[in-house]
């Protein structure tokens, strides 16, 4: 059986709120995490939060601040997340990462070991999450 974020094309695991997100499905049938069309349409949720929301309007600027606040230690084991993060990344914990229109690659890395830490290794369709960082970065057609 599929991780419940590869099932809900919710690479990860954005919790349901009142954003409608682009590509969001219509019938909404998981009670706690969004569900999309597709897994680039998940993806692109999961970057314009990572770079609109958490960069820009949260300022926060390394792993252990974002996953701090995207996976609290009242529902996680936070710091082993952001171990983790951080080793798969290559990216110390607490190493600002950049401007995300700078340094796309390591915000790229960045979901992309979230992702794993979310949902595995072998559920990631890595075409998908390339399309999703267009999408949410605005150089492809939403």
């Amino acid at each position: 059986m599929l991780p419940r974020g590869i099932r809900n094309n919710n690479p990860l695991n954005i919790r349901r709120t009142k954003d409608q997100w682009l590509g969001m499905k219509k019938e909404q049938t998981d009670g706690a995490f969004c569900q999309f069309e597709n897994l680039a349409y998940g993806w692109r949720a999961a970057f314009k939060l990572l770079t609109r929301t958490y960069y820009h309007t949260y300022r926060l600027y390394t792993i252990r601040t974002i996953v701090t606040k995207w996976a609290p230690p009242n529902e996680n084991n936070t710091r082993a997340y952001v171990e983790n993060v951080s080793r798969l990344t290559g990216i110390g914990a607490d190493e600002p990462l950049g401007i995300p229109s700078e340094s796309p690659a390591r915000w790229i890395a960045l979901g992309a070991a979230m992702a794993i830490q979310e949902n595995g290794i072998t559920s990631i369709d890595w075409f998908a999450m390339l399309k999703g960082w267009e999408m949410a970065r605005g150089n492809a057609l939403d």
